[in-house]
């Protein structure tokens, strides 16, 4: 289900399959204490999730690394919450799509069933390109992808 148009002079995204149902990849992305075994490239870590899967939910990832540095912008709100088959956040807005004044981006994960297991499409949606040109040199596709990686590896466990 792609619901919203990739438009790659502000987007970012790529694909990955997972050996494991939707439901499953669909609990490691919504249950905080699956989520936080993935969602940040180790040695950082995410401490005290809160997901709320369900439209103006909360979606908050304080991420923490291993030399005391934090990032915590508080929390985003979940757009869509389409179950085992798409997730969307922001951080434009927070917990009741009350507007945050500002937002760097809208991430948003796809899930298809496949033979294999699961067609993860990923994609972060900016405002202009040079948000794009932003998040792309601070690592989306290695920070990113080895997220999803460390997600397929939990994913196959469960």
């Amino acid at each position: 289900m792609d619901i919203f148009a990739f438009e790659p002079d502000t987007d970012l995204e790529f694909t990955r399959t997972i050996a494991a149902r939707p439901a499953t990849v669909w609990r490691c992305m919504t249950e905080a204490e699956l989520l936080a075994q993935w969602f940040c490239p180790k040695p950082w870590q995410v401490k005290n999730a809160v997901i709320e899967a369900r439209p103006g939910g909360a979606f908050h990832t304080p991420m923490h690394g291993p030399d005391g540095e934090v990032m915590d912008e508080g929390p985003g709100c979940v757009l869509i919450a389409d179950e085992a088959s798409v997730l969307a956040f922001s951080d434009a807005m927070g917990p009741g799509f009350h507007p945050r004044g500002s937002g760097f981006m809208t991430g948003v994960y796809m899930l298809e069933p496949t033979e294999a297991g699961t067609r993860l499409t990923a994609r972060a949606l900016h405002a202009d390109p040079a948000s794009r040109k932003q998040h792309e040199e601070m690592g989306f596709f290695d920070g990113w992808g080895t997220a999803i990686d460390q997600l397929g590896a939990l994913a196959e466990t469960l």
